[in-house]
């Protein structure tokens, strides 16, 4: 047997004579016991002790969660849902109450619209339509995703029938027509009503935290925005002289006014950065007054003013309403974006305190700045 101290190729260790590679995979071990990290570059070795992520040193500063992977079409699939869907609640309820028929006429017209558009938009970001038909294979209540494809199923099927049979009744005057469509109605505002919102279930479900952590208000906030929407698109179509619209957009409007205000001062400042920073908060922000205190002062002007100023009022109020309301839903989209970036709020949520309204990103100096 040759001799170990003879073999160049060996290496003494406090466990006696070993390989040169065994050598210095024990050395590897024993320093990341000691210090808990190693010099040594490359794999980590068998039974060595994995780096703990932290909010301080992150891991490896790779993000820990994955981006949406939308196409631009969803914001505009959020938007187009969330009018389309309120308008049908609109119109079937100024039908039941008998208080307008042109615009329920009007809101089966918007809501048939709606439906194709959002079915199109939604297509287009799966990329084929086999794959909107594959969602439909499964029923699955805890799924907000396969939820809102068979809302949006629903609605579609409902709101083209109501509005067809709309169309048809205008033109032939034919009895059952108008049963069908006044039945048609019904089933589509049914579903309409989840179909305005339940976007915000759907991004709030998520583990990305700007979202998550207004879970429980972005259905609602979703919900305001598409009623803010749903009426201000019947007032362009020439329903500007209604009272009830105009009293359910004041309504809306305040909604959104409340809810930006919530935003801003007692929500969770570090986790809510993205909706005050960079592109993505300019934009939530801007969507937020377009569709919240600017329509809202706008149309509580129109309720003291002459009957022609006050329809200038409420068309100028409209068109903001409408703006706010698409960059709203743009902005929030591109704040999951942004916040999935940052590694360090998974990793934050468990370790510190609940941050105080009165608190900033300043009281928290370890954070970075999210890009």
């Amino acid at each position: 047997m040759s001799d170990p101290i003879m073999n160049l190729s060996n290496e003494y260790t406090p466990k006696g004579w070993k390989p040169r590679k065994e050598a210095r995979l024990e050395e590897i071990k024993e320093q990341a016991k000691e210090f808990g990290t190693v010099e040594a570059k490359g794999v980590v070795p068998a039974g060595a002790p994995f780096p703990k992520a932290s909010p301080e040193t992150g891991y490896y500063g790779i993000p820990l969660l994955k981006q949406p992977q939308w196409k631009p079409e969803i914001p505009i699939y959020f938007f187009v849902g969330g009018a389309s869907g309120a308008a049908s609640v609109i119109g079937a309820l100024a039908h039941w109450t008998g208080k307008d028929r042109q615009v329920a006429r009007d809101a089966r017209l918007v809501a048939a619209a709606g439906a194709i558009i959002s079915s199109g938009l939604l297509i287009s970001d799966l990329g084929r339509p086999s794959r909107f038909l594959n969602m439909l294979r499964m029923f699955k209540p805890q799924s907000p995703m396969s939820m809102g494809a068979w809302i949006l199923a629903g609605f579609g099927t409902f709101s083209g029938a109501a509005a067809t049979a709309q169309i048809l009744s205008d033109r032939l005057g034919f009895g059952p027509f108008r049963i069908l469509g006044n039945v048609a109605e019904g089933f589509s505002a049914l579903f309409g009503l989840p179909f305005s919102n339940y976007t915000g279930v759907l991004i709030g479900a998520t583990v990305i935290p700007v979202w998550n952590h207004n879970v429980r208000t972005l259905p609602f906030h979703f919900g305001m925005s598409g009623i803010n929407a749903g009426v201000s698109i019947l007032e362009l179509m020439g329903n500007d002289s209604s009272p009830g619209l105009n009293r359910l957009g004041i309504i809306s409007s305040a909604a959104e006014t409340y809810e930006g205000i919530e935003l801003e001062m007692k929500r969770d400042p570090v986790v809510n950065e993205p909706l005050k920073h960079g592109a993505s908060g300019w934009i939530t922000r801007m969507g937020g007054v377009l569709s919240g205190p600017v329509p809202l002062a706008l149309r509580l002007a129109a309720e003291f003013t002459g009957k022609r100023r006050s329809r200038q009022l409420r068309q100028i109020a409209a068109c903001s309403s409408i703006a706010g309301s698409l960059l709203t839903r743009i902005g929030w989209v591109r704040a999951g974006g942004v916040s999935a970036k940052d590694w360090r709020l998974p990793l934050e949520e468990t370790k510190r305190p609940r941050v105080q309204k009165s608190q900033s990103r300043e009281d928290y100096p370890h954070m970075r700045k999210i890009s």
